[in-house]
């Protein structure tokens, strides 16, 4: 199977599409600007206990107050309060975590009250982003994580992955961590580290550390709220988790982006770093790689999957309904339960993909074409578990009900991704009347006359719907682009965009940077 990652980095925004066999199975996106990732330390303040929910709501400077359970405290929340307390009284030097105190864990069967109180000051990591109308998810077992190995200060356990089968390999992994682990520090062994060398891990070991120490003296001269720790880069945040030594490629638009990653495979796969390479093409990236096409196609509310059946897919705010209609396979020769089962079968197929394409978590429940033998029920079940046995997040299935339905929970921690995939007309905006398009290219000409005589820009790029620039672009010497290009700029380029509507278009100087030729009129 051939794997690629494909990374689209624009101003505001990076994308990250998992190809295999140029078929796209995963899509993150993400606000280069976000706030509130999952991972990110915070100084907080108690705002409110809710006994009855035996939790508190934490101040974090997000517009809901975030949600902190009890039993997200973690076991070692005594020695991290005492930790804290300790560092905002003195402001002048960082306890020691090696030196530290034992205390006990705190009761896992106590009350949030027991612990804490209004006003309190309390550090917390990001467990879930805000979703919908709730705040952020909140723990107390703060936790940094690498490629192989994730820290979690105030402990002092080693825990294998069991994915990790071979048990002389698990038991290598945990003699050699507890020889080089510090004090005071669990440390989870995570299955990418099978096999790799003591040098490598105790390289991760050390990084992941200092970046504890080196965040902690923020305590000394922040306000609550405050943010105390950053996840890195948010390109190779997301590389983390996606990353996998099947990679044949990595292709990036972004020449900062393209360093980083660099970096990054270079430290956890030096003799991989020959895969990642530097786009540089005309055409947007995710064009130029039939990205753009599929996310169009495979995010809308019916998609196809095989000779005319379908999915209908339906998001509410308790669960995830997956309808599959066999469409116009009803209406072939074969019988009504092989035709059942062929159908469902395929729509399994499209299931688990689409459930790692938007990431869809939470309780998803699947109507399947009603089959009346058990054995083909159980054969639908076996395979939708085989087929869901590489995807990362963690997932239970459930066997298929008498009422043909069946439920599936899915981790969730970012919210769904889902997307518009109609188009809001770029011209109109809404109101159903616009200007004949004839007069689109004369109006655009003198959107480039603004560009070049008033913004005195004389290098930069016209993205147009593949249409148009089919149609500007006709004819060789005679053709609109060598007209504009002898009349205003010999620098200016026209490059069609498929995620562009059909009268749609955007101007980016030498730099990329978007220049702002948007108003009404181009409409009615």
């Amino acid at each position: 199977m051939n794997s690629e990652l494909v990374i689209d980095v624009k101003p505001n925004e990076v994308s990250i599409a998992v190809i295999e066999d140029k078929k796209l199975v995963e899509f993150q996106k993400e606000a280069r600007n976000i706030s509130f990732s999952v991972g990110d330390v915070y100084l907080g303040k108690v705002k409110k206990l809710m006994p009855g929910l035996n939790a508190a709501f934490v101040d974090v400077g997000y517009k809901k107050d975030a949600f902190l359970h009890y039993q997200d405290l973690g076991s070692n929340f005594s020695r991290l309060d005492k930790f804290l307390k300790t560092t905002l009284s003195d402001k002048k030097k960082l306890p020691s975590i090696n030196k530290f105190s034992h205390l006990p864990d705190i009761n896992k069967e106590g009350a949030i009250t027991d612990v804490l109180k209004q006003g309190d000051e309390v550090l917390v990591q990001i467990a879930k982003e805000p979703i919908s109308t709730k705040g952020p998810r909140l723990t107390s077992e703060i936790s940094f994580a690498g490629r192989y190995l994730v820290v979690i200060p105030f402990g002092d356990k080693v825990s294998v992955s069991q994915k990790i089968e071979s048990n002389e390999e698990r038991a290598r992994l945990r003699q050699l961590i507890h020889s080089i682990k510090p004090k005071n520090f669990s440390v989870i062994v995570r299955t990418s580290s099978e096999g790799r060398r003591v040098a490598e891990l105790d390289l991760e070991l050390k990084t992941l550390v200092k970046r504890w120490d080196d965040n902690m003296t923020k305590l000394f001269k922040v306000k609550v709220p405050s943010l105390i720790y950053e996840e890195t880069g948010r390109t190779v945040a997301l590389l983390r988790d996606i990353y996998s030594p099947s990679f044949q490629n990595i292709y990036v638009n972004d020449t900062d982006v393209f360093n980083e990653i660099k970096d990054y495979v270079s430290l956890i796969a030096s003799d991989q770093t020959k895969i990642v390479e530097l786009y540089n093409g005309e055409l947007p990236i995710f064009d130029n790689y039939g990205i753009t096409k599929q996310i169009k196609s495979g995010f809308g509310k019916i998609v196809t999957f095989k000779s005319g059946a379908y999915l209908i897919i339906e998001h509410t705010e308790a669960m995830h309904v997956i309808d599959v209609n066999s469409g116009t396979r009803s209406k072939s020769s074969t019988g009504q339960e092989d035709t059942a089962i062929d159908v469902n079968l395929a729509a399994a197929d499209e299931i688990a993909r689409q459930l790692r394409l938007r990431d869809m978590g939470g309780i998803i429940v699947i109507d399947f074409i009603d089959m009346h033998e058990a054995d083909n029920r159980q054969k639908l079940y076996d395979h939708m578990r085989n087929i869901m046995a590489n995807d990362r997040a963690k997932h239970n299935i459930l066997s298929i009900s008498k009422f043909g339905l069946m439920q599936i929970t899915r981790q969730r921690v970012r919210p769904v991704m889902d997307f518009q995939t109609g188009e809001v007309c770029p011209t109109c905006f809404g109101r159903g009347e616009i200007k004949s398009s004839l007069l689109f290219i004369e109006d655009l000409e003198k959107k480039i006359d603004d560009v070049v005589n008033k913004l005195k820009v004389k290098k930069f790029t016209l993205y147009v719907h593949p249409y148009i620039s089919a149609f500007i672009n006709q004819g060789l010497f005679n053709s609109k682009k060598m007209q504009w290009k002898f009349k205003y700029s010999s620098g200016m380029k026209i490059i069609p965009d498929q995620s562009l509507g059909f009268l749609e278009y955007k101007f980016f100087d030498r730099d990329k940077n978007e220049l702002d030729m948007k108003d009404d009129s181009l409409s009615a």
